[in-house]
């Protein structure tokens, strides 16, 4: 499927104003920037807008960054970049790597948590995200080459020295969003999922399932014994076959289409 520049832009600024206001998924009252500071809708409106057509603009870090007002991180894996704003401003732009589809990235807008100068593996700097089923962050690596395509275990990688500077204004508290096209994780194929497996799709079906009346408990993106019994129910419940192996037709009864 072909998307013309201005037709892609228009489909990121709509999912980013509505990703921004949607913490994993549910949404939020608010996106909190500092202490005294809340991106209400409008807010937001105007933030998207008033910067969407600078995300191709090739920025550094320049001297407008203070360290006394937040950032926002953007972590766009399909064209492995990561732009980093503050305020009306891309103070930043890095390449990146996302994950494999094996081991997709976690999708949405998530929080740093954790701050860490690992070890060489990681290319000494850590900063870990808030999402339920897994340990994900950003990080660098001992293999450069890996970055600038989708290879990772889900984690965002980095250039070291990219890492190194990004952590440097990276606080705890700062928001990430974690954008993986248009359509999220249903846009051109859906995981076969089986009991074991993680991730962000497990996550929305969770939330699908909740709005159905089938899932009681908070949504944490595992394909655990619970959310097995749950799929189990929903199967007897609409004359399907009961098994543990999630396709196309468990998807198609949920009312989850593919965009692409």
């Amino acid at each position: 499927m072909m998307w013309n520049k201005k037709a892609y832009k228009l489909l990121i600024s709509s999912f980013l104003f509505m990703v921004v206001i949607i913490n994993n998924f549910l949404i939020i009252d608010s996106l909190a920037l500092s202490s005294n500071t809340n991106f209400h809708s409008t807010e937001v409106d105007s933030f998207i807008s008033n910067n969407i057509n600078k995300l191709n603009l090739n920025v550094e870090i320049t001297a407008d960054y203070n360290p006394d007002k937040p950032t926002i991180i953007i972590c766009d894996i399909c064209e492995c970049i990561m732009y980093v704003f503050q305020e009306n401003n891309v103070i930043a732009k890095y390449p990146i790597s996302g994950g494999k589809p094996s081991t997709p990235s976690p999708l949405g807008t998530w929080t740093i948590i954790s701050k860490d100068t690992w070890g060489e593996g990681f290319g000494g700097r850590w900063m870990g995200f808030n999402v339920p089923w897994g340990k994900y962050g950003i990080h660098g690596t001992i293999f450069p080459n890996s970055v600038g395509w989708n290879s990772s275990h889900g984690c965002i990688r980095m250039y070291n020295n990219d890492v190194a500077e990004l952590y440097k204004i990276t606080k705890h508290g700062t928001k990430v969003i974690i954008w993986g096209g248009p359509y999220g994780n249903f846009g051109s194929y859906f995981r076969t999922l089986k009991p074991g497996m993680r991730g962000s799709d497990i996550f929305e079906l969770q939330e699908i399932l909740k709005s159905k009346g089938y899932y009681k408990a908070n949504a944490d993106g595992i394909y655990g014994d619970y959310f097995k019994n749950v799929v189990h129910k929903f199967q007897k419940d609409n004359n399907m076959t009961i098994t543990d192996t999630l396709g196309w037709n468990f998807y198609s009864k949920l009312g989850v289409d593919l965009i692409e």
